[in-house]
């Protein structure tokens, strides 16, 4: 879900702070990706075909670009998220929901794709906005890409959305700073602000809309001033209200050790093996993709250079590329296409 309404709330108050990006934009940069919103984007749009499928195409189109993804998988949920799976559970006509964090099978493959791709994952402790927003924080990556809002109350500076596969796809990024500078909140009081909007965290205040949630924050700078000055029946707040517990899961740091990233070349025979021999996706398929990723990288690199010697070139060094990162470079998402005639059955 996200937060609800931010979108439209910064788009009308804080204009400024949304930039209009091309995927080259961020050739040579690293981003993390919230990757259970990739999940969910390939199985809805696609049901009948393997979401393998769609991420082995967009990451090839992402290295294309230079872009250096980072995929950051959910862990373990805190407690106050557990209604809110519970809904999207129901929803998605699932049994269960995955409380425990550990990986499923599905997940699993997920892993051993990735590997055969060359380009790092990691588990996060809780959420994966949380640790996705704490690595840019950090500098380790440059931006975080993702459909959810709930990555700039978690303070990641900057935010990309639409980060696809489409060819001339638009992409819009979200400046953190500029939009805290734009409605005059510091970062505590945006997340009060985002509580007020509604979260995953817990429920909202009710009859209270963006814009009047927002007067009421830059008036009284937290919520328990807020619940002061409204009308309490017209804007009666929720029964066991844990408005403090989701402030506290915003602004928490995440544990997490020393990450060291790594990319390397994908392995074309592993990833024929993984699809053709185990899954019965023909190898015409795969081996063309394969080909074409090599010739369309080849054309990027080619063009990056021109503009070097021009330059013009915002790019890192092509052969800084594969190697072991520990510093942030820059942000970096791309897009891929997810159309196929293949059938396929529908894995989670």
């Amino acid at each position: 879900m996200g937060i609800k309404k931010l979108a439209d709330l910064v788009r009308s108050d804080a204009p400024d702070a949304i930039s209009h990006k091309e995927i080259s934009d961020y050739s040579g940069k690293i981003i993390a990706f919230d990757t259970s919103i990739i999940m969910n984007q390939f199985r809805a749009a696609t049901p009948q075909l393997s979401p393998l499928t769609g991420l082995l195409f967009r990451t090839l189109t992402f290295l294309e670009h230079d872009i250096k993804p980072v995929f950051v998988f959910d862990g373990q949920p805190p407690d106050e998220k557990s209604a809110v799976l519970k809904k999207r559970a129901e929803s998605a006509g699932w049994n269960s929901t995955n409380r425990t964090g550990t990986a499923s099978s599905q997940t699993k493959e997920w892993y051993q794709l990735l590997e055969l791709l060359g380009v790092p994952f990691i588990k996060a402790p809780g959420d994966a906005e949380a640790l996705c927003a704490h690595l840019v924080k950090e500098e380790k990556v440059y931006a975080v890409a993702s459909e959810d809002m709930d990555t700039l109350p978690f303070g990641g500076k900057i935010l990309i959305r639409q980060l696809n596969a489409k060819k001339n796809s638009e992409v819009i990024e979200y400046s953190l700073p500029k939009l805290l500078t734009k409605l005059g909140l510091s970062q505590q009081e945006f997340v009060d602000l985002c509580i007020l909007l509604g979260c995953d965290y817990c429920e909202k205040i009710n009859g209270l809309g963006p814009k009047k949630a927002l007067k009421l924050i830059q008036q009284h700078r937290t919520i328990e001033k807020v619940v002061l000055n409204i009308n309490g029946k017209k804007n009666s707040q929720p029964h066991l209200w844990k408005y403090r517990e989701a402030r506290k899961i915003f602004l928490h740091t995440p544990e997490t050790q020393a990450l060291e990233l790594r990319w390397t070349e994908p392995d074309e025979e592993g990833l024929v093996s993984f699809f053709c021999q185990d899954r019965h996706i023909k190898e015409d398929r795969i081996r063309h993709r394969m080909k074409k990723f090599r010739e369309v990288r080849q054309i990027n690199r080619e063009a990056r250079e021109k503009e070097m010697a021009a330059g013009h070139s915002r790019q890192t060094r092509m052969e800084d590329f594969f190697r072991v990162t520990r510093k942030r470079e820059q942000p970096v998402e791309a897009a891929d296409s997810l159309s196929s005639n293949r059938k396929r059955p529908k894995t989670k």
